[in-house]
């Protein structure tokens, strides 16, 4: 299969890479983070604010979009992007990440998963043909496979038989993406890597479906409980074994400086709730690492969140003002706290590519790094 793909340029000092992927509703640059939008919204923003902060791409939830409002209700409105009026990239996670956390509400089987809804407690099932058809229903630019998330820790025989589980049903749902022709009309499937903190297990998992010739591939299973050491290791267990020239995409993560070293490693996609759940509380991003607006020290203080960075938040707002509608409940604080953190993420990857692009990525990112966990805003 050809890939979507292209490889810029790879860092002469780590395994960092500088891409550009083709889907149908625009291009990507590639590192790039990607805003959540688990039901259909990226909480407290319209598409005009992603449009205006740089977004190039957002997610959706398979599994919470299929409970409500029904996946064939928004293919009878015209498709996920019409329906919440975003005309960029979506991507779609699979469900397989409710495998892992709704664990009370679910059988998992050799054909799928039956939950139970976390809604109102009514039996739903999703097989690798019911994943692909809800998201073939939502119009999805890259539809994600089924997959199993191991827990962490887990035993060795359970994650072995969720990473032959994972493989039989990405080999399902691509089959299944070709006969539908799903593939053929310019939509990408990308297969889920686990095997835990195994690293034979890992490889095995990256190598045989790699084999499968996906457009994509994703590192699953990391960031569910381990420690940041172990997470970064299970990383670099993954990527070396996944095909050179198709997109890399971690999952479900993390901080900027987690970001910044799985780039390192060469993974070329993320996405993360932290930046708009964190400003739900008062806590905003800087480069000279994270501060709660609530404190009392930010009373008075005439800054914006960061000097210089160009969105409407800090363009027009103090710290004070902001630490003023946080604590008073204000709407709006979910609003401009969540735009700027979400601007901090897409400026930090486009700076990201721009060292890369300058040759100096290593240095650059140990930097910005140290800076960040020195903290000192």
């Amino acid at each position: 299969m050809a890939s979507p793909f292209d490889v810029l340029l790879t860092d002469t000092a780590t395994a960092a890479r500088r891409g550009r992927l083709r889907t149908r509703h625009g291009v990507i640059e590639t590192p790039i983070f990607m805003p959540v939008g688990t039901q259909g919204t990226v909480k407290s923003l319209t598409p005009a604010h992603l449009r205006e902060i740089g977004a190039q791409i957002i997610l959706g939830n398979t599994y919470h979009l299929n409970l409500r409002p029904g996946s064939e209700l928004v293919r009878d409105l015209g498709g996920l992007h019409k329906f919440m009026g975003w005309d960029g990239p979506i991507l779609t996670d699979s469900g397989g990440f409710q495998v892992f956390s709704l664990a009370k509400l679910r059988d998992i089987r050799d054909d799928g998963v039956a939950f139970q809804s976390h809604l109102d407690g009514a039996k739903l099932f999703l097989g690798p043909r019911e994943v692909m058809a809800i998201q073939q229903n939502l119009g999805s630019d890259i539809a994600m496979v089924l997959d199993e998330c191991p827990p962490w820790p887990c035993e060795r025989d359970e994650c072995a038989k969720a990473v032959a589980r994972s493989y039989r049903w990405a080999q399902r749902c691509k089959e299944i993406a070709t006969d539908s022709g799903f593939l053929g009309a310019g939509h990408h499937v990308f297969a889920i890597a686990q095997g835990s903190t195994f690293d034979d297990l890992r490889r095995e998992a990256a190598e045989s479906l790699a084999a499968l010739d996906f457009p994509g591939y994703a590192v699953g299973g990391v960031s569910v409980g381990e420690p940041e050491p172990e997470m970064l290791k299970q990383v670099a267990a993954t990527t070396p074994f996944l095909p050179a020239g198709k997109p890399r995409y971690t999952m479900g993560l993390g901080t900027p400086p987690q970001l910044l070293k799985m780039i390192a490693l060469g993974v070329d996609m993320f996405d993360c709730v932290l930046p708009s759940r964190v400003a739900r509380n008062g806590l905003a991003f800087t480069p000279d690492g994270p501060i709660n607006l609530r404190n009392e020290r930010f009373r008075t203080d005439p800054r914006p969140i960061v000097e210089g960075l160009d969105n409407y938040t800090c363009r027009h707002f103090s710290r004070a003002y902001l630490r003023h509608v946080t604590l008073a409940g204000e709407i709006v604080s979910c609003t401009l706290i969540t735009l700027h953190n979400l601007h901090f993420y897409l400026d930090l990857m486009a700076q990201a590519r721009a060292h890369l692009e300058a040759g100096d990525y290593g240095a650059w990112h140990r930097a910005w790094i140290a800076r960040y966990e020195a903290g000192g805003a």
